[in-house]
C-alpha cells in the first residue's frame, strides 16, 4: 500500500471517528477501549520490545515496568494516593529522557538524582496532580502524543497527504467544541453509566480545564451539554488513537512476529475482550496493568518523536 493511500485512509478514519463521536460518544468510547484497546496494548508493547523501547540500554524498560507495577499494586492494595501516581509518572518520564540520550551509567546516576530532586519543585506547580496523574496517561497520551507521532513521521517523509491528516485531526477536535448540536443528546443507558463510572474524573477535570458549565453532580456528565461535548472529544481521541495504530500496520510492521507470538497475542486479546463482555468493570481491573504499562513503555518513543520534530523543523528552517 502506498504512503499517500495510508495517509488518505487515516484522514478518513479521523473524520469517521469524529462523526460517530457526535452521535454515541459514551458507547463509542466503551467499545474502543474494550475491543481496540487491548489489541493495541499487546501489539505495541511487542513492537516496542523489538525496537528496544527506543532507549540506549538493553534493560532500561524494566524501570518503567517496575513503576507501572508499583502504581497498580498500590491502587488495589493500599489507601488511595494520587500524588504517588503523579510522582512515579514524572520519575518515569525523566528516566525515559535519560535512557534515550545517555548510555554511560555515571552520567545516568547523576541525571536520575537531579530528576528525583526536581520533583520537589515540580510538585509545587499549579494543577500538578491534574496534569500529571489524570491528563498525561489519558488524553495527552491518546491525543497529543498521537499527533506528535504523526507529525514526526510526516516531517521525515515530507508528505503532503500526511500533513493533511495532521491538520484534519486538529480541525476535528476543534469542531467538537465549536459545534454543539443540542439535538444529538440522548438517554445514556444505566449499563453505560455503570461501565463508565471509573473514567468520570477525567471528564470532570476536562470540563474544568476548558471552562465549560459547572456540574452539580457526576450524573450531569450524562445529561448536560458540557458532559456531551467532553465525552465526544474523549471518544474521538481514544478511537482514533487506536485506529491510527492499526491503519499503519504496513508501515510500522508490528504484525511481523513469529506465528507463535501472534497466536498468543490474539488469544490474550480475545480473553481481554471476554472479561469486558462479562463485566466491564472487571475488565478494567484485569487490564489495568497492561493499559498503564503500554503508556509508560511508550514514554521514550514520545521523547524521540518530540525531539525528532524539533530536528526536522530545524532542518527545514536551515534549508530555507
Amino acid at each position: 500500500m502506498s504512503s499517500a493511500r495510508i495517509h488518505h485512509i487515516n484522514t478518513g478514519l479521523i473524520i469517521l471517528s469524529c462523526i460517530v463521536s457526535f452521535f454515541i460518544p459514551f458507547e463509542l468510547f466503551l467499545f474502543s477501549y474494550a475491543v481496540l484497546g487491548p489489541l493495541h496494548y499487546l501489539t505495541e508493547i511487542g513492537w516496542l520490545h523489538k525496537k528496544n523501547y527506543f532507549t540506549k540500554g538493553k534493560n532500561d524498560f524494566l524501570f518503567l515496568v517496575i513503576a507501572s507495577v508499583i502504581i497498580v499494586w498500590w491502587n488495589f492494595h493500599m489507601p488511595k494516593n494520587y500524588y504517588l501516581l503523579a510522582h512515579l509518572t514524572v520519575i518515569s518520564i525523566l528516566l525515559s529522557i535519560v535512557f534515550v540520550f545517555m548510555k554511560d551509567w555515571l552520567y545516568r546516576f547523576a541525571a536520575i538524582l537531579l530528576a528525583i530532586i526536581s520533583i520537589k519543585f515540580i510538585n509545587n506547580t499549579d494543577n500538578y496532580f491534574t496534569w500529571i496523574a489524570i491528563f498525561l496517561p489519558t488524553i495527552i497520551h491518546v491525543f497529543i502524543f498521537t499527533w506528535a507521532f504523526m507529525l514526526y513521521g510526516v516531517l521525515k517523509e515530507k508528505s503532503k497527504p500526511g500533513l493533511l491528516s495532521v491538520f484534519v485531526l486538529i480541525i476535528c477536535a476543534c469542531a467538537i467544541f465549536l459545534i454543539q448540536p443540542q439535538g444529538l443528546f440522548y438517554n445514556v443507558s444505566n449499563f453505560t453509566k455503570e461501565s463508565y463510572k471509573n473514567f468520570s474524573l477525567l471528564n470532570i477535570e476536562l470540563i474544568k480545564f476548558f471552562g465549560l458549565q459547572k456540574l452539580q453532580n457526576t450524573s450531569e456528565l450524562f445529561t448536560s451539554n458540557a458532559g456531551f461535548v467532553i465525552m465526544r472529544f474523549i471518544a474521538f481521541a481514544y478511537t482514533y488513537h487506536y485506529l491510527n495504530w492499526f491503519s499503519k500496520t504496513s508501515v510500522i510492521k508490528w504484525h511481523l512476529v513469529p506465528k507463535k507470538t501472534l497466536i498468543i497475542t490474539i488469544a490474550l486479546w480475545l480473553a481481554s475482550v471476554a472479561f469486558y463482555l462479562y463485566d466491564y468493570n472487571l475488565g478494567l481491573k484485569v487490564l489495568f496493568l497492561l493499559s498503564f504499562l503500554h503508556v509508560f513503555l511508550e514514554f521514550p518513543l514520545n521523547i524521540v518523536s518530540f525531539t525528532g520534530i524539533g530536528k526536522e523543523l530545524s532542518a527545514l528552517t536551515k534549508s530555507k
